[in-house]
């Protein structure tokens, strides 16, 4: 193990310099990460928030009633904790206020993402959790949090203590009968956390369909793995090819 850490190590001395991260702003990467989500299936209803957290203790939102397919970067609005619309067009969605409460209580936190995509929302109504069972699941492991019963419609203060709660120190929470959140260090962690929780969701649910069982991967090699893809710039790098992708998509559109 220590020897391909080892190796990882002197792959990225040599070649992170050389990796395209891109060169947007923070609403464009609001923006571009609510497009790369509804293209992943995760914006089928308006449920579903992004909030940044800004240094002047603000934060970028995306406002309710529009649908992440819709979202551009003069959409994003700036509010503060009271939910007031300090910059920009529209309103903020209610349900950001349980995001706060994980702010308060998890400073390495400064985006969060929240949605209902299919799989996941399938999942979240076995009462199962995420089980790390293959190795794109692996930056999940002993990072995905299960709250197991649903406290109801995430509008209130009561709400966001229960999630922030059951949370705790983890990156990710399955929430039941509900969705998920992703609660990352930047906008680029957090989308690469909801896109990859969506797809390891599909792939539980169908293999169990399939077989009955899933078969966790090894607790060590798993834990290895998560560090390893959970590395900045294997993050970024990711961030940046979900991006390409949509904007080639988006100009495909507009021909």
């Amino acid at each position: 193990m220590l020897e391909k850490q080892a190796h990882a190590d002197a792959f990225f001395a040599r070649s992170a310099n050389k990796l395209d991260f891109g060169n947007w702003g923070e609403k464009e990467k609001v923006a571009l990460s609510c497009r790369i989500l509804a293209s992943e299936g995760h914006s089928e209803t308006l449920a579903g928030q992004i909030t940044v957290r800004k240094e002047d203790g603000t934060f970028l939102t995306t406002p309710m009633a529009q649908a992440f397919d819709e979202i551009v970067p003069d959409s994003v609005i700036r509010i503060n904790e009271n939910m007031e619309a300090l910059e920009g067009p529209g309103t903020p969605n209610p349900a950001v206020r349980f995001h706060f409460w994980v702010y308060r209580q998890r400073p390495d936190v400064q985006c969060i993402i929240h949605t209902h995509p299919p799989y996941v929302s399938t999942l979240s109504m076995t009462g199962q959790p995420l089980v790390v069972a293959h190795m794109d699941a692996t930056p999940f492991h002993n990072d995905c949090a299960h709250l197991k019963e649903w406290p109801g419609l995430p509008i209130a203060d009561q709400e966001g203590e229960i999630i922030s709660a059951a949370l705790g120190d983890k990156r990710s929470i399955l929430l039941a009968n509900h969705g998920f959140l992703a609660a990352g260090s930047c906008i680029e962690e957090a989308l690469y956390l909801s896109v990859l929780i969506e797809r390891a969701a599909r792939n539980q649910l169908q293999a169990a369909a399939a077989y009955g069982e899933v078969k966790p991967v090894n607790d060590a090699l798993a834990a290895e793995s998560h560090d390893f893809l959970l590395k900045p710039s294997i993050v970024r790098a990711s961030f940046a090819m979900f991006a390409r992708r949509i904007e080639r998509q988006m100009a495909a559109g507009r021909d």
